[in-house]
């Protein structure tokens, strides 16, 4: 009987252990996050230098067709309706180079996004694993959190950690 009732008493007050949860304020720890904002500020230069490469090139095709428009009033009707059509096409091709330029740009810009998530979801698991938590849940927008105690808050502590690895 002894032996049945320590086996019994043991399973009984494992089961008796309460899971450590925690949660982290997903919008906190990403806006706070260092590498994010040289990632964000990385992509909004190369977006801003788009914009001016745009601006640069529309306001020259438009120099150009209004040249054109100029000198079409002298031109033979078929000779002007050609070179439009040359200009025409011109403006359509760097349209779409411009394009592929930006969807590139964001392509580029959601894998960097997309790694760096990663790479704090790892370390909210490794901090999670070598500080005894059994669940580590995500707040904020969109995240499953509708109340927390500031105790288990964890989003300064990984913060702090994410931010120091990164300065490393």
């Amino acid at each position: 009987m002894k032996k049945l009732i320590i086996p019994i008493v043991a399973l009984f007050a494992i089961s008796c252990q309460q899971d450590k949860i925690g949660y982290v304020d997903n919008v906190e720890l990403m806006d706070g996050y260092e590498e994010k904002k040289e990632i964000e500020s990385k992509f909004n230069k190369k977006v801003e230098e788009l914009t001016k490469k745009r601006d640069s090139m529309s306001q020259a095709f438009q120099l150009e067709l209004q040249a054109f428009q100029a000198k079409a009033k002298s031109l033979p009707n078929k000779t002007a309706q050609e070179e439009y059509a040359l200009l025409q096409q011109r403006g359509q091709f760097v349209a779409q180079q411009l394009q592929q330029e930006e969807q590139l740009l964001q392509k580029n810009s959601q894998t960097e996004m997309d790694t760096l998530v990663n790479k704090v979801k790892r370390e909210i698991k490794s901090y999670g694993e070598a500080n005894g938590y059994t669940y580590i849940l995500g707040g904020g927008e969109g995240g499953s959190v509708l109340y927390g105690k500031d105790g288990k808050n964890l989003t300064e502590a990984l913060l702090k950690i994410l931010n120091d690895k990164y300065k490393n």
